[in-house]
This record gives C-alpha cells, sequence and structure tokens, in this order.
C-alpha cells in the first residue's frame, strides 16, 4: 500500500511518499520517480474520478500501484510534456496497464517509445471527466514542450510545466536561440497571461508560484542560457 501523505509542501524526492493536494472540485497526488528525480502528477476530477496522468516518467510498477490503489479504472489520459526520455520511461507500460490513451505535442512525438493516440497543438483543450485543462506550447527546452493549465473554481490557475519552467528559471536550452524562444513564451503565455498565485507544478523539484518568480524575469534573460 502506497502512502500519500498530507499536508501539501510540494517537495518529494525519490522513495519519498506521494503527496496530495487538495483544490476546488480535484486532487492532485505529486510522485518522485526515477534517478532524475522526476514528477508524476495524477490529477483526479473530484465529480467522476476520471483522472489525467502527466509524465509517466519511471518506475512502472510503483505507478502501477499508485493507480491501481487511488483511480482504478479512472486514467483516461496519459500526457508526456516532453520527449526527453527521463519523461516516459515508464509510458509503454503504464499505458499498456491502464488501456489509457496518450498524448503529446507533434513535435515531439516522434521519439516516444509509443505512437500518440493524440497529437496537442498550443490552445487546444484537454477534458478529464468535468476538469478541463488548456495546452500551452512553450518551445525550447524541446520543440514541442507543453505546459497544461488547469484553473479551478476558485480562479486559481494550476500550471504543469514539464521541463519548461522551474523555480529559479527556465529549463535548459541547446543555445541563445533556443533560450530566447522559451524565455519569451514562458513570458508570454504564462507570466503576462496569469496572477501571482499561479502554482507551477515543475517535471523536477519543488513547486512554485509565479508570483515568486515573476521579479526575477530580466536577471533570466541577462543571465542567459
Amino acid at each position: 500500500m502506497i502512502t500519500i501523505e498530507r499536508p501539501y509542501t510540494g517537495h518529494v524526492s525519490p522513495g519519498s511518499n506521494p503527496q496530495q493536494r487538495d483544490i476546488p472540485e480535484a486532487r492532485i497526488v505529486k510522485m518522485s520517480v526515477g534517478p532524475m528525480d522526476n514528477n508524476c502528477y495524477l490529477v483526479q476530477d473530484a465529480a467522476t474520478g476520471a483522472a489525467l496522468l502527466i509524465d509517466a516518467a519511471n518506475e512502472p510498477d510503483r505507478l502501477a500501484e499508485l493507480i491501481a490503489q487511488e483511480a482504478p479504472g479512472k486514467v483516461r489520459l496519459i500526457v508526456t510534456t516532453h520527449q526527453h526520455a527521463d519523461h516516459w520511461q515508464a509510458l509503454e507500460p503504464t499505458s499498456e496497464e491502464t488501456g489509457a490513451p496518450t498524448a503529446a505535442h507533434e513535435l515531439d512525438a516522434a521519439p516516444l517509445p509509443v505512437v500518440p493516440d493524440r497529437l496537442l497543438a498550443d490552445g487546444d483543450t484537454v477534458e478529464i471527466g468535468e476538469l478541463r485543462f488548456e495546452v500551452i506550447h512553450l518551445s525550447g527546452h524541446t520543440p514541442g514542450s507543453v505546459t497544461l493549465a488547469l484553473t479551478d473554481p476558485s480562479g486559481r490557475t494550476h500550471l504543469f510545466t514539464g521541463d519548461s519552467l522551474f523555480p529559479g528559471g527556465v529549463g535548459k536550452t541547446a543555445g541563445p536561440t533556443e533560450f530566447t524562444s522559451l524565455l519569451n513564451d514562458v513570458t508570454d503565455k504564462l507570466f503576462e497571461r496569469y496572477g501571482d498565485d499561479t502554482v507551477i507544478y515543475p517535471g523536477h523539484g519543488d513547486d512554485t508560484t509565479l508570483g515568486a518568480e515573476r521579479p526575477h524575469l530580466d536577471e533570466w534573460r541577462e543571465r542567459g542560457w
């Protein structure tokens, strides 16, 4: 049996118990898997029980145990935020175990171990039960990185950013062109659109908020890639 810890701090590490955050009409379970401390997120609609899995990154047996315990037969979609292999090591067995379709952006689909059942594009909506996630394409860390935005009934937005945005900066890029693309996308599509209370759930490490990171945008641009 997997112990789900509360209260939620957003800090998990390999081998630690998952944590649960309850938000209006949904819950978010965050678990760290694998040697690269990848975050997997199980987001479940309170009304219907339907669930979304974000990044089946590693440890398929542990993921299967979590899903069987917390959302048996309820995973409706598995989204891979980007093409890097540390984010999809458990994708194929988890998809087979749950029978859930998979989704990713077209530009990042080719390296994945399974062909996505759905190709995501900027502005798309992913519907899981009564939850609505907006797809935001952020180019730079990889060509087809996506963030999923869930705005709860209180008006607070929850951003699942993969490796595009972390506490302290944007994700790693291959060069200055990619860095500029990513920072511009993050600025225009996230910081200029959502409020300071918006929560960032990254692909590795602790959560943060747009308010905590906003004062540092100029520093990041000056620092460069």
